[in-house]
């Protein structure tokens, strides 16, 4: 590896040959979910050659290398960005002479070459764009690359569109027809006890528990997305004295229509939720990944200005849940959606979190059996049972809990720290390659502010993807111009990021979308 990566003379060059000399390991977060493949930072003069190799640092000297690296505010070198550089994602960010620009791929020698970030100067503005035969090197060396048979996916579809339907995975067939056949059908009403069905909502929830990554008893599987925010967000208001929700203006609409009918709601834009924070806001509740562009809140940041102000805090996991590792932190309460990346199916239970200390004062406004200590008793006067069993409200929907309790089998031996980073490594791909399409990517282009999926902006956005779907690539649109697509990490390869996009350019290129039949409105977009 060549030494000549930093100036001679300086600290930068003292701390990067003797890093050089060791041959050390890769920037942490930077391999490829798991695999061994560097992520580096390199240092190219401004006028575009590249002076050495990329230098690949342990762990324990990242800051002290990007330190060095900051001292350098002239047009010769360029500043790797350390917030950016280091947050675990495989996009960053370069400033050349002060002027930020985006970093451009080099290939390198690793199979994974097409999606190894080497950085090289600002006027080299033909990017090297991944071929086919990279995807397919990197689907090789997936080590996630096994859970795609762990599902049922059509031949000649292209399925962009987990982020709305997960995909089914291959024993929820099985598992459903047996509790029809044999528990319902030969066992009766007896399989409320000889099968559990009464705890299923608590066994389903603490496999949710265990996948964004908080302890058993903390979730119950149970209604919809929107009857369950209605109960928490209710259950926090009674908690405080204060009298307004907060919530931003890329929320999903159906939360706001719930939240509204509670109190009085205040709706914000994305980057203003910090400061409007006021002492008057007694909730803030946000889902953490937006619908209609993929931008990711920063759930540790918010809940911690939300509870610095006094206010409680509620996420809304439903984009989230399942596609990443998740932190809830010191979250009050949190809810989520049971068929998007938990791939549940069409209408699938969805879940209420309630952290371990608000159990006790959580008072779920709409009383029901099931959340009763004693429903059995038929007693006149509600008792709330202890524990997060009191988010339950009427009898439990057997059959789409079991098909969400099978599905949710996917996940066992995953690491969603892996899946997270494989979806990274996805929509980095995808937005990579749409960048010479001339179609506006409308999602956030840093990993770090950006979910599962891309979202692009045309016009004719609806008629583009009827199209797509025509050719066997499914994503979905969103008034009034977003095209989406959505990465499912566990059964989505590199080569249909490619194959997709190659379908996309066609599209645009012919004009296809022009077809009258893509311009008829569907009911469901």
């Amino acid at each position: 590896m060549c030494h000549c990566c930093f100036s001679s003379g300086t600290a930068a060059h003292l701390l990067a040959n003797e890093i050089i000399e060791r041959q050390p390991a890769v920037l942490p977060g930077h391999a490829l979910y798991g695999r061994t493949s560097p992520y580096p930072i390199a240092v190219p003069r401004s006028g575009g050659e590249v002076v050495g190799e990329a230098v690949r640092i342990r762990d324990e000297e990242v800051g002290a290398v990007l330190a060095a690296l900051d001292e350098y505010e002239g047009d010769e070198y360029v500043r790797v960005v350390a917030d950016l550089a280091i947050d675990g994602h495989h996009r960053r960010r370069i400033r050349v002479g002060g002027e930020t620009t985006r970093a451009i791929r080099r290939k390198g020698t690793d199979p994974l070459r097409g999606l190894v970030r080497s950085w090289v100067g600002r006027t080299c503005d033909n990017a090297l764009m991944t071929d086919r035969a990279d995807c397919e090197a990197a689907d090789q060396a997936d080590p996630l690359a096994a859970l795609r048979q762990r599902f049922t996916l059509p031949e000649g579809v292209i399925y962009l569109d987990g982020n709305s339907l997960g995909a089914l995975p291959i024993n929820v067939p099985a598992r459903v027809g047996a509790t029809v056949v044999e528990e319902w059908g030969r066992d009766l009403i007896t399989s409320w006890n000889r099968h559990g069905w009464a705890e299923l909502p608590h066994r389903v929830g603490d496999k949710i528990a265990r996948i964004i990554g908080t302890e058993p008893g903390t979730i119950v599987a149970s209604d919809s997305t929107t009857v369950n925010l209605f109960k928490v967000v209710s259950a926090a208001l009674e908690l405080t004295d204060r009298t307004v929700v907060l919530s931003d203006s890329g929320n999903f609409p159906t939360d706001l229509y719930a939240m509204s009918s509670l109190a009085e709601l205040r709706v914000v834009a994305h980057d203003e939720i910090p400061a409007a924070i006021t002492p008057d806001v007694g909730v803030v509740a946000l889902t953490h990944v937006g619908y209609s562009t993929g931008r990711m809140h920063d759930m540790a940041a918010v809940t911690e200005a939300a509870h610095r102000a006094g206010a409680l805090m509620v996420w809304d996991l439903a984009h989230s849940a399942g596609a990443m590792d998740l932190e809830l932190g010191d979250a009050d309460f949190a809810i989520g959606c049971g068929y998007k990346y938990l791939n549940g199916g069409p209408g699938a239970p969805a879940f209420v979190y309630v952290r371990p200390d608000r159990q006790a004062e959580f008072h779920n406004p709409i009383r029901g059996w099931f959340g009763h200590a004693a429903p059995f008793e038929f007693a006149l006067d509600f008792a709330p049972v202890d524990g997060v069993a009191r988010a339950g409200v009427g009898t439990p929907h057997i059959l789409s809990l079991v098909a969400l309790d099978a599905a949710l089998d996917v996940f066992d031996g995953v690491d969603l720290a892996a899946v997270r980073s494989k979806s990274v490594a996805l929509t980095d791909l995808f937005g990579d390659l749409v960048d010479g399409l001339g179609i506006p990517i409308v999602s956030p282009r840093e990993a770090l502010r950006r979910g599962s999926q891309v979202c692009l902006s045309h016009s004719d956005g609806y008629a583009i993807v009827q199209a797509l779907i025509a050719r066997g690539v499914i994503g979905d649109f969103r008034v009034p111009d977003v095209l989406r697509f959505g990465f499912a990490p566990l059964y989505i390869r590199f080569v249909d990021v490619f194959d997709a996009v190659t379908v996309l350019a066609e599209v645009l290129d012919s004009g296809a979308f022009n077809e009258p039949r893509h311009s008829v409105r569907n009911p469901v977009t």
